[in-house]
């Protein structure tokens, strides 16, 4: 479980395939080997540490759910590791399993995400979304995606700060929306999982 404040904003250092080198000092502090890290928030396993670095590998299926796929060396990734028990829940309960790509339409201090169709069921207006990984709060829903505002300070220390219209991120909605659904027994097909 992470909370979608981001700690850390790293870098690709190097890519084969889905193998990944980040470059990072502050998720690194007390990682070890098998681990798991956020990455934009895609939860991955760290696979190897080093001085200023680490790696993970996205399997295919990974790679074609989320926007890791997209990762080029010297892009820019948020970090973060996992919460501990009786840490602060700063963001929301965020669970590093992408529902969906989105597309940027509006780039930050006043962010506008399109995302498929049917997630928009799960926005809910002063509810919570998590896109590359930043815990946000809708401002509005829409017909084809939602709105967030940026503050300053997160366009300063995540990669919403240099996002741009026509970009993709990934976007995980606020789990307790699809617990609800299912105890509801409204869960069908066309949801998440």
């Amino acid at each position: 479980m992470f909370t979608g404040i981001v700690e850390e904003l790293g870098v690709v250092i190097e890519r084969d395939g889905g193998d990944f080198r980040f470059g990072a000092q502050t998720v690194i502090e007390d990682a070890k080997l098998g681990d798991s890290i956020a990455v934009n928030g895609c939860c991955v396993t760290v696979t190897d540490i080093g001085p200023g670095w680490w790696t993970a590998t996205a399997v295919d299926e990974t790679l074609s759910r989320t926007v890791l796929a997209d990762l080029a060396p010297g892009d820019r990734v948020n970090l973060e590791r996992p919460m501990r028990l009786g840490d602060r829940l700063g963001g929301h309960l965020v669970q590093g399993h992408v529902d969906a790509v989105g597309t940027i339409v509006t780039a930050a201090p006043d962010l506008r995400v399109r995302i498929p169709s049917d997630l928009l069921r799960y926005v809910v207006v002063k509810g919570s979304v998590t896109v590359d990984g930043c815990s946000l709060t809708v401002v509005d829903v829409l017909d084809d995606g939602f709105t967030v505002a940026v503050i300053p300070h997160t366009a300063e220390v995540t990669t919403l700060g240099f996002k741009r219209p026509g970009e993709r991120v990934n976007i995980e909605i606020d789990v307790v929306a699809k617990y609800v659904e299912r105890l509801l027994g409204r869960d069908d097909e066309e949801g998440p999982s």
